[in-house]
């Protein structure tokens, strides 16, 4: 779970879902939105990658990147136990 909240930590890494989120990109068209080098840009995929946030698939020359909604439905399930959780101090008895 820290690399998953160390990826999404990163505004780029953030950007780059909300792109991935309208539709699956190469990392060339991932690069044209923003004002860095493309090794830069892999890197970020990188990390979005070992964090299973994002998934590449190889498509002839290019490779595909795509969201993997699992893990964030995983994450945001989690996130909403801790919410629904009744703290020990918020006990009340009948009286």
């Amino acid at each position: 779970m820290h690399k998953l909240f160390k990826a999404l930590d990163d505004p780029t890494r953030r950007e780059i879902l909300n792109l991935l989120k309208e539709k699956d990109r190469t990392a060339g068209e991932i690069a044209k939105q923003f004002n860095m080098t493309k090794p830069s840009i892999s890197y970020h995929l990188d990390l979005l990658k070992q964090a299973e946030v994002v998934i590449a698939v190889k498509e002839g020359q290019f490779v595909k990147y795509s969201l993997n909604t699992t893990v964030l439905a995983e994450i945001i399930q989690w996130l909403m136990s801790l919410k629904n959780a009744t703290p020990e101090g918020d006990i009340h008895e009948s009286e």
